[in-house]
């Protein structure tokens, strides 16, 4: 499975790394609006952090979302144990 993260803290970026490869995920992670998410692909998952980007940068990841009709999972905190809510209930 593979993922795209939005948001979220840059100090955590290889710790959502290494629970997503705990998971058996490929996992793009975009901490903060860079380029914007040109090069998002097309990920099985996109999950966004809420509570740590701007309504620019969640507008942006929807709008690409949406015509790729890729599924949103979203999470107002950023930490370790919502990834991993996340990852439970979507990486089966």
């Amino acid at each position: 499975m593979s993922l795209v993260i939005v948001g979220g803290n840059e100090c955590m970026v290889r710790e959502y790394m290494e629970l997503c490869e705990a998971y058996n995920c490929k996992a793009k992670i975009y901490p903060k609006m860079s380029r914007g998410l040109q090069n998002m692909g097309s990920p099985d998952l996109l999950v966004l952090f809420t509570n740590t980007i701007s309504h620019k940068m969640v507008r942006c990841a929807l709008d690409g979302a949406k015509n790729l009709k890729i599924p949103v999972a979203r999470s107002h905190t950023s930490s370790k144990a919502a990834l991993k809510s996340i990852l439970e209930q979507y990486a089966v």
